[in-house]
């Protein structure tokens, strides 16, 4: 759990504030994604990348470590180390998403959705452009070379053929 914070926490003292991060945690990997204020969601996302690199690592130390935080909730923890881990085991970070959704109706609170970004990893768009950009200079040379050596014969043919020509005429 990280240092809390100075000044207000939410909803009450610091022990109701780790009970509510481990609730919301808990329920954040048995749903996915969970609808919240937005200051939940931001106090929530480094709780919540922690658990999940602790069951990427799978072994029972981190398995112990995990039920510390989600304490007697053993399906978020089952889920995250069953399911949640090996989906996001090529994943090097930022295993959560936050997106705002606008205010709550009744008391105007600005809300958000937090989710786990579950998606294979993409490679990154620079290597990909690098490693194409090569061939298609390669590509790009080779047809305009052959262009300019036909270019260059066809001429040479013209004129041994006009040659004998000029030569029959005279």
């Amino acid at each position: 759990m990280p240092k809390p914070t100075k000044g207000p926490r939410l909803g009450g003292g610091p022990a109701h504030e780790r009970l509510l991060l481990a609730n919301l945690a808990a329920q954040l990997f048995e749903h996915r994604s969970i609808t919240t204020t937005e200051t939940k969601a931001k106090r929530l996302r480094p709780l919540a990348e922690r658990l999940v690199t602790l069951a990427k690592r799978g072994d029972l130390h981190a398995r112990r470590r995990a039920m510390t935080v989600l304490r007697s909730n053993k399906d978020a923890a089952h889920v995250l180390f069953t399911e949640i881990a090996p989906l996001v085991a090529e994943r090097e970070g930022g295993y959560t998403r936050i997106t705002k959704i606008g205010n709550r109706k009744g008391d105007n609170a600005p809300m958000a959705v937090i989710e786990l970004v579950l998606e294979p990893v993409a490679p990154k768009k620079k290597a990909a452009k690098k490693a194409a950009a090569p061939k298609a200079e390669k590509v790009e040379e080779a047809p305009a070379e052959e262009v300019v050596e036909e270019a260059a014969e066809a001429p040479v043919e013209e004129t041994a053929a006009e040659a004998p020509a000029e030569e029959k005429a005279e």
